[in-house]
């Protein structure tokens, strides 16, 4: 549906294709979602070592996922790495419960946020990119919106930790997760960001790579998937 690439320093778009067609992110919303909550750290409203207790609504959260039980206890930095390398839903629905007491108080900030950014076409309606139940509206968003929001997320510190690793365990080592990106194996110099996909969907990522002291941002959006339009 579209395809942007963008200077991750200056923002300069060195090509783009269809890049303000409207597009269903999938799991590629979970980068603002490591976003708020790099900032809430920032902000000493959070800390990587919190513990959080899983809740009812986010355990039962379905699709990727590290199957999160009620009332288990995780700390933030953990569930931070089972969003961005697990993918999971469970994770980003935990973590927007205990950032803002609830989902939808959650995605107003992610609205809010993205707004700030100049990401005029997106809409979240979700933490976790899920497709909609029924009477729900979709989350929507553009190649060039997600450019814009990986380039703020790059811009915080320690994000690439999260981003660029491949894998990870959990739970006294006992569950280790893979990262679904496959470009951090394959493509010197990429380290981040994240990936999506739905069937209507199609298959989505947000790429970066830095090679010679100059970094680069490239988005392909619903990739073999039908167009929302």
């Amino acid at each position: 549906v579209g395809a942007i690439v963008m200077d991750g320093e200056t923002g300069e778009v060195l090509f783009e294709d269809g890049a303000d067609r409207k597009t269903y992110p999938a799991s590629v919303v979970k980068m603002m979602d490591l976003l708020l909550v790099l900032e809430a750290v920032e902000r000493g409203e959070v800390a990587l070592d919190d513990a959080v207790r899983v809740t009812a609504e986010a355990a039962r959260t379905g699709g990727s996922q590290v199957y999160l039980k009620e009332n288990e206890v995780l700390v933030v930095e953990d569930l931070l790495y089972a969003l961005m390398i697990q993918s999971a839903n469970d994770a980003a629905m935990a973590l927007a419960i205990h950032i803002a007491g609830s989902r939808d108080g959650f995605v107003s900030r992610m609205n809010a946020r993205s707004q700030e950014l100049g990401m005029t076409a997106t809409r979240f309606t979700s933490p976790h990119g899920l497709p909609p139940s029924a009477g729900q509206d979709p989350d929507l968003t553009t190649a060039r919106d997600i450019a814009k929001l990986a380039r703020a997320l790059l811009a915080r510190p320690g994000a690439i930790r999260y981003t660029s690793t491949k894998t990870y365990a959990i739970r006294s080592g006992q569950f280790v997760m893979r990262s679904h990106n496959s470009l951090l194996q394959s493509f010197p110099g990429c380290d981040g960001l994240k990936t999506g996909y739905f069937s209507a969907a199609g298959f989505s990522i947000a790429a970066t790579a830095s090679r010679g002291g100059k970094r680069m941002i490239a988005v392909s959006a619903n990739a073999q998937g039908r167009s929302p339009g």
